[in-house]
């Protein structure tokens, strides 16, 4: 599998013009960007996996553990479908931990002659991003439904559950959590649990709650913790993010 130089998923600290909308597909989201000029807002870890658009290419982005930066020409058009954690696996066909921190041609997933169809599909639409999100919509509806208990992982690490206590909660051992977690995230459940609450963090923080504040209400030790984390998962200052 290629890694691709192309914007990925979920932009936290998104540029103008990004705009989303809820999918048809349930929790899903359909979003479109257009490249500026001197863009280089990161696209951070969120738990998510997209399926992408521009022109000529269909790809997929992978789950990050670090922020993504991607250069690309101003007026460089994306569309993309960033699908709920744990979800996407189940219709794209490949385990998350698979395409961790990479950008995938589709066609190194799926038949080439099929991606080569939907590509110029998709191309050809007067509106792209519903194009694409019909694919997502058409695998969805010939596959297996995800583990409707990937949702309650997701809602338990959100909620500052312990890895232990949500294994136990599932009925689950930890090991066990452990190896679905790689193959519906991407990565462990202590890594999700810490990119799950620096998005909380950063949600808070984009909302005028003072960083202090939205630490503590996170779930971190400190702001200095915070301050940490931002650091090691963004590549940047809090004040560095917000900023843009």
């Amino acid at each position: 599998m290629r890694d691709l130089a192309v914007q990925g998923s979920y932009v936290a600290v998104a540029p103008t013009p990004y705009r989303e909308w809820a999918s048809r597909l349930t929790g899903a989201v359909v979003w479109t960007r257009t490249a500026a000029s001197g863009d280089a807002a990161p696209v951070l870890p969120d738990g998510c996996m997209d399926l992408l658009w521009t022109q000529g290419q269909l790809f997929v982005a992978g789950p990050d553990t670090r922020a993504y930066r991607a250069a690309a020409p101003a007026g460089t058009r994306y569309a993309g479908v960033r699908f709920f954690p744990g979800t996407a696996p189940a219709y794209l066909g490949v385990p998350a931990h698979e395409l961790r921190d990479q950008r995938v041609d589709l066609a190194d997933l799926w038949p080439t002659g099929a991606v080569r169809r939907l590509t110029e599909r998709v191309d050809s639409a007067d509106d792209p991003a519903a194009a694409l999100e019909a694919i997502a919509l058409g695998r969805a509806a010939g596959a297996e439904p995800p583990d409707a208990r990937l949702r309650e992982v997701v809602a338990a690490l959100s909620a500052g559950r312990s890895v232990a206590v949500t294994a136990d909660a599932l009925g689950w051992s930890e090991r066990q959590l452990h190896r679905r977690a790689l193959a519906a995230f991407g990565y462990g459940p202590k890594t999700l649990a810490r990119i799950l609450r620096l998005q909380q963090a950063l949600e808070l923080a984009r909302h005028g709650v003072p960083p202090a504040v939205a630490a503590a209400r996170a779930g971190y030790a400190d702001q200095a913790h915070l301050a940490r984390e931002v650091r090691d998962l963004a590549g940047e200052t809090l004040g560095e993010l917000l900023r843009r």
